[in-house]
C-alpha cells in the first residue's frame, strides 16, 4: 500500500483531514451559489466553526448553524461537527450541507430555499 506524499504518483489518493474536506465541500456549495451573492443587496459571510459553545444546562438538539448579525451584514456560521455527526456518508453530508446553507441564506435574503437552489430538480 502506498502512502500519499509529495513524490507519490497521481494515482495515489490524497488524504485530507475531515476539516479540510468539509471546508472544500462548503466552498463548492458557495461557488455554485455565487450568482446570488452578486445580486442580493444584503452582504453575507459564511464561516465554518467546529461546534457551538453551549451552556452546560443545554438540553435541546445541538444547532447545525446560526445566523448572526454583523456590522457589515449577516454572518452564517456552519457547525462542522454537529452536521457531520448527523450523516452516515459523504452523500448525506453533501445533502445536509446544501440544505443548511440554502435554509440560512434564504432566511437572510427572505426567499424560498428552492428559489436559491441551482441544482437540477
Amino acid at each position: 500500500m502506498a502512502l500519499p506524499g509529495p513524490l507519490s504518483p497521481r494515482s495515489v489518493p490524497v488524504h485530507r483531514p475531515a476539516r479540510a474536506s468539509f471546508d472544500l465541500l462548503v466552498g463548492d456549495v458557495l461557488a455554485a451559489l455565487e450568482p446570488h451573492f452578486a445580486v442580493e443587496p444584503d452582504h453575507v459571510d459564511v464561516v465554518v466553526e467546529e461546534a457551538p459553545m453551549l451552556p452546560p444546562e443545554w438540553t435541546d438538539d445541538v444547532p447545525l448553524s446560526i445566523v448572526a448579525p454583523g456590522p457589515e451584514g449577516a454572518r452564517v456560521v456552519l457547525f462542522r461537527i454537529p452536521i457531520a455527526q448527523r450523516c452516515s456518508g459523504n452523500e448525506d453530508l453533501e445533502d445536509l450541507v446544501w440544505t443548511v446553507v440554502l435554509d440560512r441564506l434564504a432566511e437572510v435574503w427572505h426567499m424560498s430555499p428552492d428559489d436559491l437552489d441551482p441544482r437540477p430538480r
